[in-house]
């Protein structure tokens, strides 16, 4: 159709589309190695502590804090952000701009600071609404509850993080962001191998270790933001109109990314009443499935919403639809064949990766069974992180 068109617009296209796919292999094989360091991990972890009470309790005070920032930092703040910033950017200037990325983060921080406290707090009455069955068993109930307090500052590590990893992208630089994850995994691991028999119980150190990666992934992008002229003290101005402009747009945004996160809190508290080890095993099975998920729905949606951002603020409708167009094409020929494989692949996978150690037969059984549930929702898990922004934007567009 574009060749048909205009042989300059067919040419343009051509050009963008080979950009994105350069832009795509490159974020893709940097979280390709992420995914693959991250195995390393859960295999460590799996050999050294098994599936059972500790790691029910470790996996449960871990998926809290990060499916907040799923919801939160990865998906309606980067959602909601990004577009604004491109904005800021292209139309308000370099000062304009390093304003705004002041008076956001001095409200993120200030928020997610809030949450943080209110959480370590509240971590009893956290794990009681998220895990209910875990009351059953108070000693399992206190460890997770301690767990949590510790856990709980990644959070706000992470979100701060994923703001640096928000405006990186939006400069073009995903390469940085991509790599950002692969230093939570060489924490646990550190922590796993050589500072376990530290702690009592040993499975502290886990708890901590996400820590330490938090704080290494904020640290780590804080000198790229300072090459791009970026790299901003917070401040705290409730009026400015941009900053407004971004908590308003977090909201529809906020509904389109929790589906998937609120299955998950679902499942965990069903999980919280079967027996020792059913968290594990969803989590080893959930890890799995974001290794296509971190390698093309992840890379996909990072490269193209600073794109699709950059084309709706120069108003060309036209462009806008066809790099959405692309993005879910790309969606459909790629994932359908790796939803395939992760079903028929279960079995051999989670015996390959996990059944060592402490890691039974039967705990490889168990993950196989729910990898295969969790296949059948891998297209659509994906494909809402490509349609999320530009549905949010077709929003913000029919509202003026």
């Amino acid at each position: 159709m574009w060749a048909l068109c205009s042989p300059a617009l067919y040419l343009q296209a051509k050009t963008l589309s080979m950009n994105l796919l350069k832009s795509l292999a490159a974020v893709s094989s940097i979280t390709m190695l992420s995914r693959v360091l991250g195995f390393v991990r859960d295999t460590i972890i799996a050999r050294a502590f098994g599936a059972g009470m500790a790691t029910d309790a470790f996996f449960i005070a871990f998926k809290l804090p990060n499916l907040l920032r799923r919801i939160f930092a990865e998906g309606a703040f980067s959602q909601a952000f990004v577009p604004i910033l491109a904005e800021y950017k292209s139309q308000q200037g370099e000062e304009a701009t390093r304003t705004f990325i002041a008076y956001v983060s001095g409200l993120l921080t200030l928020v997610l600071a809030l949450v943080t406290i209110a959480g370590m707090l509240a971590a009893p009455w956290v794990i009681w609404a998220t895990a209910p069955g875990f009351a059953n068993t108070p000693e399992k109930f206190a460890l997770t509850s301690d767990l949590l307090r510790v856990t709980f500052p990644y959070i706000l590590l992470i979100s701060l993080s994923s703001l640096a990893g928000a405006i990186l992208n939006t400069w073009n630089r995903f390469s940085v962001p991509a790599f950002v994850p692969t230093l939570l995994n060489v924490s646990m691991i550190i922590f796993a191998v050589f500072l376990t028999p530290y702690f009592d119980p040993p499975v502290m150190a886990l708890g901590w270790a996400v820590l330490a990666g938090g704080l290494a992934q904020l640290l780590y992008q804080l000198p790229h933001l300072k090459k791009i002229g970026m790299l901003v003290l917070p401040r705290l101005n409730l009026r400015d109109t941009g900053v407004w402009r971004v908590m308003k747009q977090m909201l529809p945004a906020i509904l389109g990314v929790s589906v998937s996160q609120i299955s998950l809190i679902i499942n965990t508290i069903f999980a919280s009443f079967l027996v020792a080890g059913s968290v594990s095993w969803m989590y080893y099975a959930d890890r799995l499935m974001e290794l296509p998920s971190g390698v093309l729905g992840v890379a996909l949606g990072t490269i193209l919403l600073p794109t699709l951002a950059k084309t709706y603020a120069s108003k060309d409708r036209h462009e806008y639809s066809r790099i959405l167009d692309w993005g879910l094409r790309l969606c459909f020929m790629l994932v359908l064949p790796c939803s395939l494989a992760l079903g028929i692949l279960a079995e051999p996978l989670t015996v390959s990766l996990f059944q060592y150690g402490q890691f039974s037969a039967f705990d490889a059984s168990m993950t196989q069974r729910a990898l295969i549930a969790y296949s059948v929702g891998l297209l659509g898990i994906i494909v809402i992180k490509v349609l999320a922004p530009s549905v949010r934007r077709s929003k913000s567009r029919s509202s003026r």
